[in-house]
């Protein structure tokens, strides 16, 4: 199914007539505008929200295309829009907060905070809080929230992924890096029991209210049945819309364009973290050597340009590369029809959030990133982002 030439373009806020570059060169919004609609026509991307930082501030911030694409409704900068594992960059901003309060150390292990072992309390949720595996794997108790963060728990993305769906410790706690969402799971899990507050509480008190994100939750929240976007297939056959979550710290989170672009700009202006606590979040916690990040050879070490030229690692919540402009911390999002990204460069304070509610979306990162604002850094192969092979014209870069 393929979109209409005209692709629709809405909500524009931009800033400024230029865009800055992390190499120092500039694009014209007029320029990047007609750039975005030729990729998203040409791969078949059916909504995107975009926002850009320069000098720490949002200079362009657009929306093209539709919410639904069967009806041509259009998506707009304030249209509910599923975060995927963006929700872990978030939260890892939350958990960071709450050690900057004193009320959560990153190296003390978590089940030191309760008074009893994790699985000998009542279960408040279908699943995420069960842990009776761990009568059986005294492992658990070396977890720390940095590892958590770091995604060095040794637990697996989720349970389900193992083969008795049990949330079983793959490796030595804290020796080397496998993406976690259980882990996430288990230190939202401890945090609700130390402060008998909920996830969706806490996430109010330290993050949404603070920043004025009034349209995010972790969680589908009835305003959000007046204007909500739907993923999209590659073929651009609607997916049905999740609304029955239960609230999970790594990959729940329903959110805006505005709402995002708020939280990625306090995290540039450090509205939310001190200097301290966002340099900690920022600083290398362990170098990734994966091939790839997902998949059977995630568990397979290499070298290669992002290991070693890039230094690819991982801080608190969120990846970090090293490029000739500074340290680049990024993160990724990719659910059944939406596929998200963004990377900041705090030295050159600059960065760039992409939304979209389409599986094609991570088809055009490569020219985008690189048009919008010169990153050729994003370690694209690593995150298995395929481009989509333009045939129908030029990229325009000026």
């Amino acid at each position: 199914m393929r979109l209409p030439l005209l692709l629709l373009c809405i909500g524009l806020q931009t800033h400024a007539q230029t865009i800055k570059r992390i190499d120092g060169s500039h694009i014209s919004t007029a320029a990047l505008s007609q750039q975005i609609k030729h990729l998203m026509d040409t791969a078949h991307v059916q909504g995107m929200g975009l926002t850009i930082f320069n000098n720490n501030s949002v200079v362009f911030k657009q929306t093209f295309g539709y919410k639904q694409f069967d009806t041509r409704a259009p998506l707009t900068a304030t249209t509910n829009i599923y975060g995927a594992s963006l929700s872990k960059a978030v939260f890892a901003v939350m958990v960071m907060k709450l050690v900057q309060q004193g009320r959560l150390e990153l190296d003390k292990p978590l089940q030191s905070y309760l008074d009893k072992p994790i699985y000998e309390y009542p279960t408040r949720t279908k699943w995420q809080d069960h842990y009776e595996h761990f009568k059986n794997d005294t492992l658990y108790r070396l977890i720390t929230a940095r590892m958590c963060l770091s995604h060095t728990s040794g637990l697996p993305n989720w349970r389900w992924d193992m083969p008795d769906q049990q949330p079983r410790i793959r490796f030595q706690p804290g020796s080397r890096y496998g993406y976690s969402g259980e882990g996430m799971v288990y230190l939202q899990t401890v945090l609700e029991r130390i402060t008998g507050k909920s996830l969706q509480q806490l996430a109010e008190e330290l993050v949404f209210q603070p920043l004025g994100m009034k349209n995010s939750a972790y969680q589908w929240l009835p305003a959000y049945e007046n204007d909500y976007a739907f993923g999209h297939q590659p073929d651009g056959k609607l997916y049905e819309k999740d609304k029955d979550n239960e609230p999970r710290a790594p990959s729940t989170l329903e959110t805006t364009l505005d709402d995002l672009t708020l939280f990625v700009q306090a995290v540039l202006q450090q509205k939310i973290l001190n200097t301290a606590s966002t340099k900690e979040m920022f600083r290398p916690q362990i170098p990734l050597r994966s091939q790839f990040q997902f998949g059977p050879d995630a568990w397979k070490d290499t070298t290669g340009h992002y290991h070693e030229t890039l230094q690819l690692s991982y801080g608190l919540g969120w990846g970090l590369l090293k490029t000739p402009y500074g340290w680049g911390a990024f993160k990724e999002g990719h659910g059944d029809g939406f596929q998200h990204y963004c990377i900041i460069f705090p030295v050159k304070k600059m960065g760039i959030l992409i939304m979209t509610n389409s599986d094609n979306g991570e088809s055009i990162y490569k020219a985008l990133l690189e048009t919008a604002i010169g990153d050729k850094y994003t370690p694209r192969q690593w995150h298995r982002y395929i481009p989509y092979n333009l045939h129908a014209g030029p990229e325009i870069t000026k």
